[in-house]
């Protein structure tokens, strides 16, 4: 279920502001999301998985706060990043 360390790497290689960026807001939605969408595959097969359903829960809440931050504080980045990563229409 949790990420591999290449596929973090090329999540952060792709969303990061500046070559020594790796915690930006941006960065941290983007690994949210890939998060989320396994966790999301792996209830397909397991759906009384009631513990992995509460740490979901916890991701969509904090992913939820950071779009929030980057909103209010960088509206273009907060669309590129909503239009990247395909979350609202």
């Amino acid at each position: 279920m949790a990420i591999t360390k290449e596929a973090k790497k090329t999540i952060i290689d792709e969303y990061r502001a500046n070559p020594k960026d790796s915690g930006s807001s941006a960065v941290q939605i983007a690994i949210l999301t890939r998060q989320i969408e396994n966790l999301a595959n792996h209830f397909k097969a397991a759906s009384k998985d009631y513990a992995s359903r509460q740490g979901l829960l916890k991701m969509v809440s904090r992913r939820k706060q950071l779009l929030n931050y980057l909103k209010k504080s960088s509206p273009e980045r907060y669309q590129q990043i909503i239009q990247k990563l395909d979350l609202r229409k």
